[in-house]
């Protein structure tokens, strides 16, 4: 089994060799004048700012330069931090006006670009009605005294603008004015301004924030959104007016070589406001941008005087597309970027769940020149290096959770939330928590080795193995089953969890280089029979029963045992729980053909607090495409073994339905048998970890291994 990990363990560099396949990613390209030593870009994402969006440097902050300089190192041909906008939410500060921050940048610039990676900073005018509004903002925008009092920090007429007056994206019944001529041509200057900053910085070139993903730009653009009859609405022209003059404000700042790329959404792929067309849906009526109008855009843009087209597909109101989850095709964007390829000369880059061997073929047939990453940097910032030595297979791949990198909530009753921790950790990865913290979780020897018992070889479990190992301490896992990764394989079961997959044998190879000592078919019954320092219980959670007549029939089978294949259903099948699991098998039984419905108790469905809005508006919408019958606020009387029983809350009769199988999700139980919290106090050396903890997601249950790992 060693032979098969990495072929390069005990190999001398020289003999290592790129596979072929991926040669044309290594080739150099010129955005302009300048030349990117290879086809990779680091896509901004939010959080990874190095002069962030209230115009303060954060180019000494430890975490930013570990991050970008970890990275530089494994070769990333061209940075783009996040997002730095012009005017910041808090203060109404314009970025131009803070010269000192920029400045003190260039030291990480440098350092940057003595790895030989160039770095670009994304420059943007907001969200416009996409404009991020949780329910406290909008308790302020609503309280006359409340609004008096926060507007020299928070100024809601300066925020809650749009080309013209439209509802905002996370709570329509709060209003965007249209912006002025005059507030238009301020931003303009700006963006010059600000460029000019950038680029005495020593930053190679800058990004426009942009015709993108349904932003500020983005929504002067699309008619949808623009009903103005001035000079910056109705035509074509008039529509792309704006971003047209902000490239040639800052070509006359910054002189005609100074490159400047443009954030560039190919289509729009939305239907209406908060309304996405899903993959394979064809038969719609866009309100955005065709892909027609994005081939001439492309041209348009190009001409105007950008130098490279950095592109993918969708807007707020069909966000899954800027922001891919797990349900959308890999590489979802190409097909687009390779359509405005052809009309152009300046480089195109496409970002959107791109894969490497893809985008290779690409870029050697010349339909593409760049591949957009973002979130698989987050996971392993060794992507590059690992692809260089041909050992792709060891990569930790991104899943597109979110759970980490964006992990803002939306459903009924809630604008645009996140918790406490989401907003601390934003911009970090759920599978890596190295990212922005890479010197607290370097791994050196401890000087105590301890011996360590870990029951339960899921996700936690082997987690947690992996680092005590690297530490020195001895571990041993006790498995009652004959595999790892436990609830996780059920979670990875559906045919669109490729990436959940990649992840399990990412997980089974590591135990095999670190060589765990799992004993597998040995459940442990009392903590008694285990000799260790510190023991370490990774059980998981157990379903939550029903108290329902019926509940224990034959057709009547838990989520985990459906996943897992240990129970097979019929054809019409009632899902009790619309939770993300819930909904997940709704949309795994209807791509096989099949026939369910979804029966929430709650008065909305996905209501799962840091489930980021692109993952819970993409499966909402492909379960409507699909047709999937959803009923809230309802409840389940009975469960025959052919039919099911419910009660809405609005509707004065139960109504039975005729099914072949009820499949139940409606949650986990964290705790143990093992220990309870008297025997845990008692016994400091013994730990709960992961779900048997706290039932959490991948995130939780990663991080809180890391954290007990590192801390025994």
């Amino acid at each position: 089994s060693m032979i098969l990990l990495r072929k390069n363990r005990n190999t001398k560099e020289e003999d290592i060799k790129m596979n072929p396949k991926y040669e044309a990613l290594f080739k150099p390209m010129n955005i302009g004048k300048l030349e990117i030593k290879n086809r990779f870009v680091l896509e901004p994402m939010e959080g990874t700012n190095i002069v962030d969006g209230m115009a303060k440097a954060k180019y000494n902050g430890e975490k930013v330069h570990d991050y970008y300089i970890e990275r530089a190192k494994n070769d990333i041909g061209l940075i783009i931090p996040g997002m730095i906008l012009l005017k910041s939410m808090m203060g109404n500060k314009w970025a131009y006006k803070q010269e000192k921050e920029f400045l003190k940048a260039k030291p990480l610039i440098d350092e940057i670009h003595s790895y030989g990676s160039k770095v670009f900073f994304q420059l943007g005018a907001g969200w416009g009605r996409s404009f991020t509004m949780p329910l406290i903002l909008k308790q302020m925008y609503e309280s006359k005294f409340l609004k008096v009092l926060a507007k020299p920090l928070f100024n809601f007429n300066d925020l809650l603008v749009a080309p013209s007056e439209e509802p905002n994206r996370w709570l329509p019944e709060i209003m965007h004015r249209a912006m002025t001529t005059d507030e238009i041509h301020e931003y303009v200057e700006a963006y010059a301004k600000t460029a000019l900053l950038c680029k005495e910085a020593g930053v190679d070139g800058v990004e426009v924030h942009a015709i993108h993903e349904g932003y500020l730009l983005d929504q002067f653009t699309t008619k949808y959104t623009n009903k103005r009859k001035d000079e910056y609405g109705g035509s074509f022209e008039n529509r792309y007016r704006f971003a047209v003059e902000v490239v040639k404000a800052i070509k006359e700042a910054c002189g005609s070589d100074y490159p400047v790329s443009i954030r560039f959404s190919v289509t729009s792929k939305t239907k209406g406001f908060g309304q996405g067309a899903v993959p394979g849906e064809t038969e719609y009526k866009e309100v955005g941008r065709d892909l027609k109008e994005g081939i001439k855009a492309a041209k348009y843009l190009q001409d105007a005087g950008y130098d490279m087209l950095n592109a993918d597909n969708g807007t707020y109101d069909a966000w899954y597309w800027a922001h891919p989850p797990m349900y959308m095709p890999l590489n979802c964007n190409l097909n687009e970027a390779e359509e405005i390829k052809k009309a152009v000369t300046i480089p195109v880059v496409c970002a959107g769940r791109m894969q490497a061997d893809t985008a290779a073929k690409a870029i050697e047939e010349g339909k593409l020149d760049g591949m957009g990453i973002a979130r698989q940097f987050l996971a392993d910032p060794e992507y590059i290096t690992k692809i260089k030595e041909d050992r792709i297979e060891d990569v930790l791949p991104c899943i597109s959770c979110h759970n980490a990198c964006l992990p803002t909530y939306h459903y009924k009753g809630v604008g645009c939330e996140m918790t406490e921790d989401g907003t601390k950790n934003q911009g970090h990865c759920a599978l890596n928590p190295r990212t922005f913290n890479e010197k607290k979780y370097t791994i050196t020897k401890t000087d105590e080795p301890k011996k360590v018992a870990i029951i339960g070889a899921g996700i936690a479990g082997l987690t947690a193995a992996f680092i005590l190992k690297q530490r020195g301490h001895q571990v041993k896992i006790y498995e009652k089953s004959n595999e790892v990764c436990g609830v996780f394989k059920a979670a990875a079961a559906p045919s669109f969890k490729e990436k959940d997959k990649q992840l399990i044998e990412w997980y089974k190879r590591k135990a095999i280089e670190l060589q765990i000592d799992i004993d597998f078919n040995r459940e442990i019954d009392d903590l008694s029979e285990i000799e260790a320092d510190e023991i370490i219980i990774a059980t998981g959670a157990k379903p939550r029963t029903l108290n329902i007549e019926g509940a224990n029939n034959e057709t009547t089978v838990e989520a985990i045992e459906y996943l897992r294949g240990y129970k097979e259903v019929g054809d019409k099948v009632a899902i009790i729980g619309g939770g993300l699991t819930g909904c997940e098998i709704a949309y795994d039984l209807v791509k096989q053909g099949k026939h369910p419905i979804i029966i929430e108790v709650a008065d909305d469905i996905l209501k799962v607090k840091g489930l980021c809005m692109a993952n819970s508006s993409c499966l909402r919408d492909l379960l409507k495409f699909y047709e999937v019958p959803v009923y809230t606020e309802t409840n389940v009387e009975k469960i025959t073994p052919k039919t099911i029983v419910i009660k809405q809350a609005k509707e004065k009769e139960s109504q039975r339905f005729a099914v072949d199988s009820v499949i139940t999700s409606v949650g986990y139980i964290a705790g143990s048998e093992l220990a309870n919290e008297e025997y845990l106090k008692e016994h400091k050396n013994v730990h709960l970890l992961g779900d048997a903890e706290k039932v959490g997601n991948l995130k939780t249950v990663i991080w809180g291994a890391y954290d007990l790992a590192f801390s025994i």
